[in-house]
């Protein structure tokens, strides 16, 4: 056992009175280098002069056609929402769309594991957020036994091989992995589940993977190593403090595009200490201890259920193309 560790016996959810062991680590959770959230006045005039900055990308997207992608993935509450609405505030929504697409279908099922999202991607002149990705597959699905094994095994071989066709064709594609502490998640479940106009962000099944935290840490690990490349690299936010992680990572897209009238002295460097790439930036800490004591019984008891329903689908012939390099046959 780690020392210094909180340890969490017979965490409640129910409980309206949030544990003070967990308050006082959240921040600093998950080794987070700092001990105090970024104040809301800096906060706010650095941010008001990046979505400046965020409109003339925009702007030259349009005039040039150019085509971008920005992909948040995390762990739940993590904050991937907050950022994509905090990156799309005051864009035109016509050219800046999010997208969230909820568990697919029967049908959805049965094509190319690929092929719902390639539906999304972006025309010339548009910017696509995406609130979760292909790379379900990869972390979500594996560990809450909502896909098997070689179907985990086939999307880490295939996903580099979509990617470079994407870089290929140049869509430029921004791969967010958003990363908080234990605690942190904990503490975030807490108050949505006493606020009631945040209740609806927590299901069973987010309640049953607060039990699976050290296999999403090895899903999630397996996952950056198997998918980070030069082509289309794995960008780690360290997101205990929303409001540094948001400033950190527009702070990139804007750094990474020389679009018209940019404004270096503006746009900056994304804070080292909580912005990195690939496998070494991911934390290293080790979990707490932790027992669920509600809720445990009905939310893995919703997962099994999901499962079963699943597996008792009929099952398509395999439609996944061979992990090559090669662009597969348009099924749109």
């Amino acid at each position: 056992m780690r020392p210094n560790l909180p340890q969490f016996s017979d965490f409640d959810l129910d409980d309206p009175q949030l544990p003070d062991c967990i308050r006082d680590a959240a921040l600093k959770s998950g080794g987070y280098p700092y001990g105090r959230r970024l104040k809301r006045k800096p906060y706010e005039r650095a941010l008001a002069k990046l979505q400046v900055e965020l409109v003339k990308l925009l702007a030259w997207q349009q005039k040039e056609g150019a085509r971008v992608v920005l992909l948040f993935e995390g762990r739940d509450a993590a904050g991937k929402g907050g950022s994509i609405r905090t990156v799309r505030q005051h864009l035109n929504p016509r050219h800046a769309r999010i997208v969230a697409l909820a568990a697919p279908s029967g049908r959805e099922r049965s094509q190319w594991y690929f092929q719902r999202y390639v539906e999304e991607l972006p025309a010339a002149g548009e910017m696509v957020l995406f609130d979760r990705s292909w790379y379900n597959r990869g972390v979500v699905e594996p560990v809450m036994g909502f896909c098997t094994p070689q179907e985990t095994e086939r999307f880490l071989a295939e996903a580099p091989n979509f990617e470079r066709m994407l870089a290929h064709d140049n869509i430029r594609l921004f791969k967010f992995w958003l990363s908080i502490g234990r605690e942190m998640q904990l503490k975030r479940f807490h108050d949505r589940r006493h606020d009631p106009l945040k209740a609806w962000k927590i299901s069973s099944v987010d309640i049953a993977a607060m039990t699976k935290w050290e296999a999403f840490t090895a899903a999630r690990d397996r996952m950056v190593a198997a998918t980070h490349s030069d082509h289309s690299p794995w960008l780690i936010v360290r997101a205990n403090d929303k409001r540094r992680a948001r400033l950190a990572l527009i702070r990139h897209i804007l750094g990474s595009i020389d679009y018209e009238g940019r404004d270096e002295t503006v746009i900056g460097e994304p804070d080292a200490r909580i912005f990195g790439s690939g496998p070494a930036a991911l934390p290293r800490s080790g979990p707490p201890v932790l027992r669920i004591a509600r809720h445990r019984a009905a939310a893995v008891n919703a997962v099994r259920t999901a499962t079963a329903a699943r597996s008792a689908a009929p099952q398509p012939p395999d439609a996944s193309p061979p992990p090559t390099g090669r662009a597969p046959p348009d099924k749109r």
